[in-house]
């Protein structure tokens, strides 16, 4: 099944509110996706972009500079004026204990230099995308979990923790789903509300995860059903 099928049933399945957005990595554009037209403050940006408007494009490596951390978390290689920016605001986070310095080298980045990102609704996918980033409340993200877990494919251990943008690599690197509850910066960017988080899903595991998914879905109704009758009158 092709991509854009499969996120069609992704978002019928969970029926989310905002569509799950594919990520590409690719050395080089393609000739028919065009430039984002305006820089986004951060990484992020493209997220809600690619949801909330619908856009199939492309960012270059100084899209990217306005959120020096989620530049460094996708592998894009930063001129010394950025990197002094990424410098100070590090810092910050150190100073207001937002995190320590022996935390930061365990963050994910992406491992291949930086060429281009191509960011679109899943359903409009011009490319295989390296990672899907889905956004949903906790039932939805409950039943893609179940579904992940179901299909071999959950991610260990806890969510991904702050910034939400390392959860791209996490997933890309160990082919498993990566959940985040966001964090703030990405809250502003993106509006994610209050009640929901995200999950990280690998393009390679996507088929995989969306057969489990209508499962899972149809056997969480009849079990609610069942719970739902053992409840006192």
């Amino acid at each position: 099944m092709e991509t854009q099928e499969l996120g069609r049933r992704l978002e019928s399945l969970l029926a989310t509110k905002k569509p799950p957005i594919a990520i590409a990595f690719l050395d080089r554009a393609p000739a028919d996706v065009p430039r984002i037209d305006a820089a986004q403050p951060a990484g992020c940006g493209y997220w809600r972009v690619a949801a909330e408007e619908g856009k199939v494009f492309h960012t270059e490596a100084p899209d990217h500079h306005g959120c020096p951390i989620g530049a460094h978390t996708h592998g894009v290689a930063l001129p010394p004026d950025v990197a002094k920016q990424l410098e100070g605001m590090i810092g910050t986070m150190v100073g207001l204990e937002y995190l320590t310095m022996a935390e930061i080298p365990s963050i994910p980045t992406r491992k291949k230099p930086f060429g281009v990102a191509v960011y679109s609704p899943v359903a409009k996918a011009p490319v295989e995308p390296d990672v899907i980033m889905v956004r949903g409340t906790a039932r939805q993200m409950m039943l893609l979990a179940e579904a992940s877990q179901s299909a071999g494919v959950l991610g260990e251990g806890p969510t991904s923790g702050r910034p939400t943008c390392a959860a791209l690599p996490l997933a890309i690197d160990t082919e498993k789903t990566a959940s985040s509850f966001g964090c703030i910066g990405n809250r502003v960017y993106t509006g994610l509300e209050d009640g929901e988080g995200y999950v990280a899903i690998p393009g390679k595991r996507l088929a995989a995860i969306v057969e489990r998914l209508a499962v899972i879905v149809k056997a969480n109704a009849a079990l609610e059903t069942f719970h739902r009758g053992r409840l006192p009158a």
